[in-house]
This record gives C-alpha cells, structure tokens and sequence, in this order.
C-alpha cells in the first residue's frame, strides 16, 4: 500500500529561531534544576553524620570544577526563573508579537547572565 501524502518536514529543515530555542532550553533547565534539587537534601545528610564530613563537604565545594558547577546551576536557576516570568506575561496575552518576543528573549539572557556573574563573583 503506497501513501503519497507528503512528509512532514523534519527538525534539521528548519532554521532555530530565538523563541524556539529559548523554549527548549526552558524545558532542559527545567530538568536541570530538577536533577540538581536532590542535591540539597543529599549535602544536608552529608552534614548530618558529623562535624568530619561537613568538613569533607567544604573541601569538595571549594574545588574549582564544583564551584564552575554551581555557577552553571546558578545560571540554569536565573534563566528558568526569568523565562518562566516571561512565559507567565504571554499567558496574560503580554509580548506576543514578534518583536517583543525577541526583545525579552535578549532580555532574559542578558539578565540571566548578568545575575549569574555578579552572584558567582560575590560569593567565589
């Protein structure tokens, strides 16, 4: 049995556009953040077998490629935030348009950015 319906094109067709890639990264930081929350309870166990271990958690937390890790989470934190402000004001009917789709797109990057040096520069 022979179909000739055409094909739907395929993702390698299409250019990225801004907005689509911001809304896939929002899904992936998403994940991110996700995964990176059990993190939490998991250095509060570590801190809780005793005053050696907490010593043993600093150590780790002051390693060059864990605080690079952080400043990622730190970032991936700020961008999901901001995109998740920005997704809330097009829910409101807010910068449908293209032209103010791309210009909070640039924003959230930017500031996303922005708040992740200045933080990682206070506190590293």
């Amino acid at each position: 049995m022979t179909n000739n319906r055409p094909l739907s094109p395929h993702l390698q067709i299409y250019k990225p556009q801004l907005t689509s890639v911001l809304s896939i990264s929002h899904r992936i930081t998403g994940v991110i953040l996700s995964i990176l929350s059990l993190m939490i309870p998991l250095s509060l166990l570590i801190i809780s077998f005793g005053q050696e271990y907490y010593g043993l958690l600093l150590v780790i937390l002051d390693h060059i490629l864990i605080k690079l890790i952080l400043a990622g989470s730190l970032f991936t934190l700020t961008y999901h935030l901001l995109n998740g402000i920005r997704h809330i004001f097009w829910d409101m009917g807010y910068g449908l348009d293209i032209k103010d789709s791309y210009i909070s797109g640039y924003l959230v990057i930017l500031f996303s950015v922005a708040v992740t040096i200045i933080i990682s520069l206070m506190f590293m």
